[in-house]
């Protein structure tokens, strides 16, 4: 009797924490849905700005905003690149403001000197905020790089993407967006 009570708590133990650690995993890689839209925080802590004037969301309101999280040695956010950089030139003139939150994932890369050479080596021509401390991260709760997260014109998360794909989605949904009209 010993020995199946010990069993049975044992298997009571191994279920309870498979359903612990399944109900307090993070969203999968890639999961675009956002439940319930949520306002978007406004950028933390940016030491530097490049390829534009600080930017602040509510002057972003009637605006679609894509906002970027990458860094520059980060091979999946290379990858992500050309698609953000193409959005950037296709909707720009269309009312999508492409924001790249450079956050590093090493010390060198808090170097803005190096982030410069990176933007000009890169040909990136969107606004770069460089997030060296974390602060706009953690007020969006990212935890990825690349990690991407569209901002209805209402100032609202609606869409987010986390590693690379997806691109035909993102686009599409920045197309419907852009589409929307404003609300009062």
């Amino acid at each position: 009797m010993n020995l199946r009570s010990n069993a049975l708590l044992a298997a009571v133990a191994i279920a309870a924490t498979v359903v612990l650690v399944t109900l307090a995993a993070p969203p999968a890689i890639g999961t675009p849905a956002v439940a319930h839209p949520v306002a978007a925080p406004d950028f933390q802590g940016i030491a530097t700005w490049q390829n534009s004037p600080p930017l602040k969301m509510e002057a972003l309101r009637g605006k679609v905003v894509l906002v970027d999280f990458w860094t520059y040695t980060c091979s999946n956010c290379l990858n992500q690149l050309p698609h953000v950089k193409e959005w950037h030139d296709r909707f720009k003139d269309q009312g999508l403001v492409v924001i790249g939150v450079h956050t590093p994932e090493y010390a060198f890369e808090k170097s803005t000197p190096n982030v410069q050479d990176a933007i000009r080596k890169l040909q990136i021509t969107h606004a770069v905020a460089q997030d060296n401390d974390y602060a706009t991260w953690r007020a969006y709760g990212n935890q990825y790089w690349p990690a991407l997260y569209l901002i209805d014109k209402q100032g609202r998360i609606v869409y987010t993407h986390f590693g690379e794909g997806r691109y035909g989605e993102t686009e599409n949904k920045i197309k419907a967006l852009l589409a929307e009209t404003s609300a009062p």
